[in-house]
């Protein structure tokens, strides 16, 4: 009975131990890597999030590293599920841990790092944070993890070709994270916003904190009418659900908290504005009521 026990917890530990990215293909030699919704963790190496993926006829393109060494070999395991061409190009499309804490892992295979002067800033200023609150998250998981920052940045824009493809590289300013910057892909009209586009869970505001930025940049994105949305969070998606979900619900707590402002409200009363229009977003338990009051926050001090 013993042995039957130990072979029952063995079993549910080995299957705890790896929490799979599902593969979602955009187009032909395109696909989306997609995390879990839920709270960075042990077992999904803090890969609670979206990264592109390109095969061109000269290799890869990766769009984000992912937030721990372990976290680039899952996704560098599942991208080898798709091909057997060599990683040689990471974007980082900002300074989120998910996004570059990853970078070392696709450096040591011989790949070039690319973000935003923005992002590298970001990078260099957080990277103590990160490992801190991810060691509180993943724990065991954070093994091997070094932060190695973007070397290859741009200002405002840039243009990569590796082989068939071309794309193009966009900063507008601050969305989630201070250096977040889109990816357009031309030839299939696809987008690869990172955290400028949440789907299926509900955004936080971020360290960036500036919301009316945010809905600007998103603006500028959705200018190039994609036909289809890598984000940074969820599944993959078309433009009018992007929007819902991510700059909607943006100006939906700017037109509140503007409200609560004029009539000379507080953050107690912010923090009570009605979300339930968005309650179909998961995590909104956890994030809802901190997002009105950060954006209370930023919009006082402007008022």
């Amino acid at each position: 009975m013993k042995k039957i026990v130990l072979f029952l917890l063995l079993s549910v530990n080995i299957t705890a131990t790896f929490a799979a990215l599902e593969v979602q293909k955009v187009a032909n030699n395109v696909y989306a890597l997609v995390g879990e919704t839920t709270q960075r963790s042990v077992t999904n190496f803090g890969n609670n999030s979206t990264h592109g993926v390109i095969i061109t006829n000269e290799g890869v393109v990766l769009i984000d590293s992912g937030a721990s060494y372990l976290g680039a070999q899952e996704i560098h395991q599942t991208i080898q599920t798709l091909t057997d061409k060599p990683i040689k190009i990471v974007i980082n499309t900002g300074g989120q841990d998910h996004r570059w804490l990853g970078n070392e892992y696709f450096q040591k295979l011989g790949a070039r790092i690319v973000a935003s002067t923005k992002a590298q800033a970001d990078q260099k200023a957080r990277a103590d944070y990160h490992l801190t609150r991810l060691g509180g998250l993943i724990k065991q998981s954070l093994e091997g993890t070094n932060p190695v920052v973007a070397t290859e940045v741009f200002e405002t824009q840039k243009n990569i070709e590796l082989g068939d493809v071309k794309l193009e590289l966009y900063y507008f300013g601050s969305a989630h994270t201070a250096g977040d910057i889109f990816i357009y892909m031309p030839s299939e009209q696809i987008m690869f916003t990172g955290d400028i586009v949440f789907n299926d869970r509900m955004l936080g505001i971020g360290p960036a904190r500036n919301s009316q930025s945010w809905v600007n940049v998103f603006e500028k994105m959705a200018n190039f009418k994609p036909k289809h949305i890598v984000p940074g969070h969820g599944h993959v998606s078309d433009l009018p659900t992007a929007t819902k979900n991510t700059q909607s619900y943006l100006k939906f707590l700017i037109h509140e908290v503007s409200k609560i402002l004029d009539n000379d409200g507080d953050m107690l009363q912010a923090s009570k504005i009605d979300q339930s229009d968005f309650h179909f977003l998961s995590g909104h338990e956890s994030i809802a009521g901190k997002n009105a009051q950060w954006v209370f926050e930023q919009m006082e001090f402007d008022y």
